[in-house]
């Protein structure tokens, strides 16, 4: 049997937004590595102070919270410059048609749907992180080749 292994193992900066304190835990818990720092805010108020503060290579975000639910988080994000282009991973009990065509309108860049299963979410977030890094690379170069 193989040792353990980080699949998350390259610097990273997630914020894992939720109102339930227990999976806010269970992210730090099983996101976290050597590499990967993991700040929670427990409702979409919190998560947009905490994305104005600091830089996240990445959000993941409930839907159903009090006070700034995560279809309303998702819009300030997206017309945020500061954030529009941060990759966003909408984690939700919900399922329904109307919620994911919601998101994804919204510009969500992946959706998972609760229970999470942290270890497929790691090579999801791995993925992730490398397509928005590849294409954060492209848009730099346009931007050099446009002065």
């Amino acid at each position: 049997m193989a040792g353990f292994e980080y699949v998350l193992n390259q610097d990273l900066r997630i914020l894992f937004v939720d109102d339930d304190p227990i999976l806010r835990e269970f992210a730090q818990v099983n996101l976290s590595s050597p590499t990967v720092s993991v700040d929670v805010a427990s409702n979409g108020g919190e998560a947009l102070d905490l994305l104005e503060a600091g830089d996240y290579d990445m959000m993941l975000l409930d839907l159903e919270m009090p006070v700034l639910n995560g279809f309303d988080t998702l819009a300030h994000v997206r017309n945020h410059t500061r954030c529009e282009h941060l990759a966003v991973i909408v984690q939700t009990g919900r399922e329904d048609v109307d919620a994911i065509d919601k998101a994804f309108r919204l510009g969500a860049t992946s959706f998972v749907t609760k229970p999470l299963n942290w270890r497929l979410l790691s090579y999801q977030i791995r993925f992730i992180i490398r397509a928005s890094r590849a294409e954060a690379d492209l848009r730099d170069a346009a931007q050099k080749e446009r002065a």
